[in-house]
């Protein structure tokens, strides 16, 4: 394994020491049993202090990524310590991935700093760009993710998205995404979102009751097709069931006799008053996490790794 030291800089020579030790056994390339250089020979090539070169030894050994062996030297531990996925440690083991997999590609050191570098200088996105032909399909995800992420949200059709994802990240559901991908420039990543079951809202109301109306309003049409099918299957009686497809211009009628309306969350915003919602998010609870997540890696400071 290739050692070096940056002198003068803000992290300490034993940590560089630490670090680089620690990222070679997670890369492999210092293996189970290897001995590593001794503290007098680590001195002597880098011209840094002895005690410096121990202490880091001594650090590697306390935090198990090493052994000393009396009279033989330091050898690298047969059992890597477990790395918990929030510490920095994680990060190295990731960067040590991605080290060891430009290797088999036969992508130097050197090419591979320049585009990280690149990538790097990058102004990261500041919003989502949902891709998706239908227009009432996507007024209601818009109204699903903005309940949920702090970024803002632009959408657009399959025909217009290289337009718009520039400084942004592109979503879409898993039906499009074969065909958005073709259309994206390469290496462009593109988050699918996945479509919920029955929603939790719905527990309260299962088994079915009887006798009791219950509606369904949505301006999107396959919505009323999939609650149809869905309400039916759960037990409830067809006939119970009021239908109103949003797009009209009384479709509020006789929802205010209704025990409760069933609908996307884009249209319960239009409910008369007094009427009881049952939102039925097509998101699942997986791909709202996932978009959390992605916010949350774009903005979160480095003072909270």
């Amino acid at each position: 394994m290739q050692l070096w030291f940056a002198r003068g800089s803000e992290v300490s020579i034993r940590e560089q020491l630490v670090t680089q030790v620690i990222l070679g056994i997670l890369s492999d390339d210092l293996a189970a049993g290897q001995r590593l250089p001794s503290t007098r020979e680590l001195a002597r090539r880098f011209n840094v202090h002895a005690n410096t070169v121990s202490a880091g030894y001594r650090q590697l050994q306390r935090e198990r990524w090493v052994e000393f062996r009396r009279g033989s030297g330091v050898y690298v531990r047969a059992n890597k310590p477990p790395v918990p996925p929030s510490s920095a440690l994680a990060l190295d083991q990731v960067i040590a991935g991605l080290s060891r997999s430009a290797r088999k590609l036969g992508v130097s050191l050197p090419a591979l700093r320049s585009r990280l570098r690149q990538w790097l200088e990058l102004q990261p996105p500041d919003h989502f760009v949902l891709i998706e032909p239908d227009d009432e399909l996507r007024k209601i995800l818009i109204a699903e993710i903005g309940q949920t992420v702090t970024f803002p949200i632009q959408s657009c059709t399959l025909q217009d998205c290289t337009k718009f994802i520039k400084g942004g990240i592109p979503v879409a559901l898993p039906n499009r995404a074969p065909a958005i991908r073709q259309l994206l420039p390469a290496g462009t990543e593109l988050l699918t979102l996945q479509v919920s079951s029955v929603p939790t809202s719905l527990g309260e109301w299962l088994p079915a009751p009887t006798g009791a109306l219950v509606g369904v309003a949505s301006r999107w049409p396959e919505f009323l097709k999939v609650a149809r099918t869905l309400l039916t299957a759960a037990g409830f009686d067809p006939d119970s069931l009021v239908f109103r497809d949003a797009r009209e211009a009384d479709w509020q009628r006789g929802l205010k006799q209704t025990a409760a309306v069933v609908c996307d969350t884009s249209t319960a915003k239009e409910l008369p008053r007094g009427c009881r919602a049952i939102p039925f998010p097509l998101l699942s609870d997986a791909s709202i996490a996932e978009l959390r997540r992605y916010v949350e890696f774009i903005s979160r400071p480095l003072e909270s790794m």
